[in-house]
């Protein structure tokens, strides 16, 4: 296994709170809709901020297949 990750989004989970989007460190996260999404040019880290405040698990990271 590689060890990478990538952002997972289940958009019928979302409350569209925006604390995901407050806690990214890099402003790759926006609301959209009222849903979270990776924004157009986001520079997601994988550094699981938004993982681990999101009070409704919509967001999260995975390991990616190889």
């Amino acid at each position: 296994m590689n060890g990478k990750k990538k952002l997972v989004l289940e958009p019928a989970w979302c409350k569209g709170c925006g604390i995901c989007v407050a806690f990214c460190p890099k402003g790759a996260l926006e609301l959209k809709g009222e849903k979270v999404r990776l924004k157009e040019k986001g520079e997601c880290v994988q550094c699981g901020l938004c993982e681990m405040r999101c009070p409704d698990y919509a967001i999260y990271l995975e390991n990616e297949e190889e």
